[in-house]
């Protein structure tokens, strides 16, 4: 297929209708579709955001509605009937910051899907008996059974997470809501759901225990996100054509893992070929919820875990919750985790071991991070570039003084005030920040034969071991040499320099600092 020349790009076109017959790019996600409608009744998905819900749940829409035309060509177009369904699409966009403009929401969002369906339902004040009606009357005037669309189920509570007795509100009312769909089983054909959270069942799904949750199927994996064939069947020959480095798209923008193939998040690489083939961080800048900061910081979570391989299990990524939030959850449904690989416990269930999954989120995140943990972030570029540099060079030296000076930036208040720098990974947390953000790996806790190593340090031609020790007299570079953290390096022909700094809590500072080339 010749691809140097591309359709129209669909940023920000969440309309399948509109993409079909505009002529916008269209990746036939319709296979995993037509399982998901042919296999089951009652389904949940989450994903991170602007990774294609919306456009999803409207593919779903039109299907239902029978409009065949719109899908010639694709994978579903000689294999489905297109028989005619009442849709029922509710969508939670705008401003729900109080339980009252929520109810005001649901109300005209249903009044909307009645003028649709040509129904004039009861004049009902109470959300769920509205819902409740449609249903009844949209089955009734149809002789059909009615599809239920729901999309961005979950906003107005994750749009209210500083204000947790409005969330909680808010939940409430959603859980009412939701549960009308349960007792209108004998009326219902189909019932799709999709957000960015999975809340617990106990939260807001409560009664709705029929709802299978493929977040994490294997068969529905790759059924929003861009494969590595996907990208290259559309993208191939333009990104050839224009010199693109292929494996440079893929560190920057691939690796999220849903148990399917890795896949990209659809926005970047939409964004990337817009701006015409500049590698930057357009998914991540469209927003990083405060409330993820604020989980992180009160969780008091060691952000060099970030990179070195946090394991869960498969029950704890179903506990989010409003008043039970943990720090490994929401980094991991908000996008910034993804699962590195699932093991199978020998006594049932499994563990997930999760990672960053990529160079995109790895810089741009430990930048966030680094923003809210030091309170100078009119220095933090200057302090990245600086030391990129330096670790580049092996100046170490310079790095010292670099390393002093960005503590010595950081407002006192920031000490004193219940911010992160309060518990003792703080320093482990900033310097680890900066060493992410120079885009090479590193590894924070490194396992090793003779115990863990603090940071690890990757670049092109050098290897830098860290251990980094507070309030102590101890050497931290002997403990780098007597347990000999440096043979798991050995091997890889790169000169290894060992770091050992000393933090001193008192003078907020490092009071000492030893390196040593091995090689």
């Amino acid at each position: 297929m010749d691809n140097s020349r591309l359709k129209r790009l669909p940023i920000g076109v969440q309309d399948f209708r509109e993409i079909r017959e505009e002529d916008y790019l269209y990746v036939d996600k319709t296979e995993p579709i037509y399982r998901l409608i042919t296999e089951g009744k009652y389904y949940f998905l989450s994903r991170p955001r602007r990774f294609g819900k919306s456009l999803l749940v409207s593919t779903l829409k039109y299907l239902f509605q029978g409009e065949r035309d719109l899908f010639k060509g694709l994978y579903i177009y000689d294999r489905y009937d297109f028989p005619k369904y009442p849709v029922i699409h509710i969508s939670f966009r705008g401003d729900m910051r109080s339980p009252e403009q929520l109810e005001r929401k649901i109300l005209s969002i249903l009044k909307g899907n009645e003028k649709a369906l040509g129904l004039d339902c009861d004049s009902l004040d109470d959300p769920s008996d509205c819902f409740e009606s449609l249903i009844i009357k949209a089955y009734e005037k149809y002789n059909q059974k009615v599809v239920i669309l729901i999309d961005e189920y979950d906003k107005p509570i994750i749009d209210n997470i500083d204000q947790i007795e409005v969330a909680m509100e808010n939940r409430n009312i959603l859980r009412g809501l939701y549960s009308i769909i349960k007792d209108m089983d004998p009326y219902i054909k189909f019932a799709f759901l999709t957000g960015v959270t999975k809340f617990s069942k106990a939260g807001i799904f409560s009664g709705l225990n029929n709802l299978k949750d493929i977040t994490l199927y294997p068969e529905f994996g790759n059924m929003l996100g861009i494969t590595q064939e996907e990208l290259e069947q559309h993208f191939g020959e333009l990104f050839i054509k224009n010199g693109v480095d292929l494996e440079k798209v893929r560190e920057w923008y691939n690796g999220y893992n849903f148990l399917g193939n890795l896949v990209y998040n659809p926005f970047d690489l939409l964004m990337f070929v817009d701006r015409k083939f500049v590698f930057k961080s357009y998914w991540f800048s469209t927003g990083t919820p405060k409330f993820l900061i604020d989980v992180i910081d009160k969780g008091k979570f060691y952000i060099p875990r970030l990179s070195a391989g946090i394991e869960v299990d498969d029950t704890v990524l179903d506990s989010f919750d409003v008043d039970r939030m943990q720090p490994e959850v929401v980094l991991f449904q908000a996008g910034y985790l993804t699962i590195d690989k699932m093991i199978e416990r020998p006594m049932g269930g499994c563990e997930y071991l999760l990672r960053l999954p990529n160079k995109e989120v790895r810089v741009s995140l430990m930048s966030t991070l680094l923003d809210y943990i030091e309170g100078i972030r009119e220095d933090r570029v200057r302090h990245q570039n600086k030391i990129t540099k330096l670790v580049d060079s092996a100046d170490i030296e310079g790095l010292r003084i670099e390393l002093e000076a960005l503590f010595a930036g950081v407002p006192y208040h920031y000490h004193t005030h219940g911010k992160i720098g309060e518990y003792e990974g703080y320093y482990s947390s900033v310097i680890y920040g900066y060493l992410q953000s120079t885009g090479y790996p590193v590894i924070g806790e490194d396992v090793t034969s003779r115990g863990r190593i603090d940071l690890t340090l990757i670049t092109r031609d050098k290897i830098y071991i860290f251990e980094i020790k507070l309030d102590t007299n101890e050497s931290a570079i002997k403990q780098i040499k007597e347990r000999q953290y440096y043979r798991k390096y050995e091997n890889q022909d790169k000169p290894i320099y060992l770091v050992g700094i000393k933090i001193g809590s008192k003078e907020r500072n490092i009071v000492g600092f030893e390196w040593e080339r091995m090689n």
